[in-house]
């Protein structure tokens, strides 16, 4: 999209995927992201995406796509502490979103995703470093 923000995702020594790099503001940026492409089914009976995580004390944002070919993202956000923590995602909060957005439609209540990304974008030039060690649905 034309930014310059730097990010990857290395698997650590003790099996911990680690999201970090560095956002730049510089030619419209603002966001760095990593994503995985998956299917996974969604029963009713399951409600909330689970992440066993550790990060530095910023603002992160979980998106979900129910299909690799729709546009927008539901989205949600957290807050880290720097320390690990256990943080639970009401998948009916998840609002749908597109170019940072809020679309006028229903909060997530699909039966399938088949994307999941975690960005950050808390719109300043910083360093950023995100330890995950799960990702469940509950």
């Amino acid at each position: 999209m034309g930014g310059v923000s730097e990010s990857s995702l290395t698997l650590t020594a003790d099996h911990k995927g680690l999201f970090s790099g560095h956002v730049s503001l510089e030619n419209f940026g603002g966001f760095a992201s990593v994503m995985l492409r998956t299917s996974i089914d969604v029963n009713p009976s399951q409600k909330f995406i689970v992440l066993k995580v550790k990060g530095d004390g910023k603002a992160y944002q979980f998106r979900l796509k129910a299909s690799n070919r729709q546009s927008h993202s539901y989205i949600t956000t957290f807050q880290t502490t720097g320390k690990w923590q256990t943080i639970k995602l009401a998948l009916s909060t998840f609002k749908p979103s597109f170019r940072g957005r809020e679309l006028d439609m229903p909060n997530f209540n699909l039966e399938k995703i088949e994307e999941v990304r975690f960005l950050i974008a808390n719109k300043k030039e910083e360093d950023f470093s995100l330890l995950i060690d799960q990702v469940s649905i509950k």
